[in-house]
């Protein structure tokens, strides 16, 4: 088992303690790193002059642990805290940073004692990292598993073997990425690991909204799932994309009918195919206002801005599909369709373009008319 840690260089120093006037119960809170990633806020009631990259001791819930400043009261407020933090305690010393690389060399070998004892169990979870509290009251074991694990005996081998309290934590895959760590296709080090807290959800239409390719070997991440950076610019790209027509819709140009076959939101292009097959770019600003879109499968006045979008229509009703003409209102069905027989086939005349009447409903396509029980064949003519 390799050790993780965080490299964060020390830049810049922290703001000089409170001064001995400040209010009464006031303390400075800094965020402290341990091993994986894994970071609390702890407050400095006593105002011990720590920087960021200073190794200091702190109260954790049973015993003390050591860790590394990683922000300072720049960045957290007290107020902001669900509740009081631990105190820090003191200035690491030499001598912690030696129990601290024993503690090291004690975790590979509960790692693989652990590792073992699942495989023995035949339990199925995979064991990604354990940690030793620096005072050696107890070790956590991180692990992931597709559902609930119970692991009661195998807690009762471990504390055999271990002898000290023995907690086994299961978390998703997104946070063993953060506690591995690693290097995404950016060429960065994965977010999770450096500055991202808190997982959102990442959907497959985030990337649609931004024009990415739907294959999850380029939108997924080192954990397997869908990249967290989807959401970074999402806001930008539906803000931008509410000035362009919808991709498939169709433009009545004066050159003739259009469809959007793709969108530029940086160069502000439309890419717009015409009957033939032919492809023509032509910037936004050149669609005339007043352009009518036909949208793909929604109402064009929720698809674009009114007040923003250049190319629709000038009036709330264009671009919306024009309702179905009913045959037999005004003349007669299409031309090569069924005529109406008998007195249903309309007000307006025999059926155009060579149809033949009788026993037939010019009402829906042709369909024929329901017939009555006990009625001669034939209609009612």
């Amino acid at each position: 088992m390799h050790e993780h840690h965080s490299s964060v260089a020390s830049a810049t120093p922290a703001p000089t303690p409170a001064s001995s006037s400040a209010p009464a119960g006031s303390s400075e809170v800094v965020e402290v790193v341990f091993k994986g990633r894994r970071r609390e806020y702890h407050g400095n009631p006593r105002e011990i002059p720590v920087h960021i990259g200073d190794y200091v001791i702190v109260q954790a819930e049973r015993g003390e642990d050591l860790g590394r400043i990683h922000h300072t009261n720049e960045w957290v407020k007290a107020s902001q805290l669900p509740q009081p933090p631990r105190p820090i305690l003191r200035t690491a010393r030499p001598e912690d940073m030696e129990r601290l690389e024993q503690n090291r060399a004690k975790e590979e070998k509960a790692f693989a004692s652990c590792k073992e004892k699942v495989f023995l169990r035949d339990l199925e979870m995979k064991l990604v990292d354990c940690e030793y509290q620096w005072d050696g009251n107890r070790i956590t074991f991180f692990f992931t598993a597709e559902k609930r694990v119970d692991f009661r005996d195998l807690v009762k081998d471990l504390a055999a073997i271990l002898r000290t309290r023995i907690e086994l934590r299961q978390i998703g895959v997104r946070d063993e990425a953060g506690r591995i760590g690693g290097v995404g296709t950016c060429g960065r080090e994965l977010c999770c690991s450096t500055w991202l807290r808190e997982f959102e959800p990442i959907t497959l239409k985030m990337a649609k909204d931004q024009g990415l390719s739907p294959s999850p070997s380029k939108i997924s991440g080192a954990c397997g799932r869908l990249k967290c950076c989807l959401r970074y610019e999402l806001d930008f790209y539906k803000e931008s994309n509410r000035e362009f027509p919808k991709i498939g819709s169709r433009l009545t140009l004066p050159d003739g009918e259009f469809d959007v076959s793709r969108v530029d939101i940086f160069h502000r292009t439309l890419l717009l195919r015409d009957e033939t097959g032919k492809e023509t770019t032509v910037l936004l600003a050149d669609v005339p206002k007043g352009t009518k879109i036909l949208g793909p499968s929604r109402d064009r006045r929720k698809g674009c801005d009114k007040n923003e979008c250049a190319s629709r229509g000038t009036k709330p009703g264009d671009g919306e599909n024009p309702p179905a003409a009913r045959g037999g209102q005004g003349g007669g069905p299409p031309s090569g369709g069924h005529g109406g027989g008998g007195q249903r086939g309309g007000q307006g005349g025999p059926p155009a373009g060579g149809g033949h009447a009788g026993g037939r409903d010019a009402r829906q396509g042709g369909r024929p008319p329901r017939r009555r029980p006990n009625a001669p064949p034939g209609g009612r003519g």
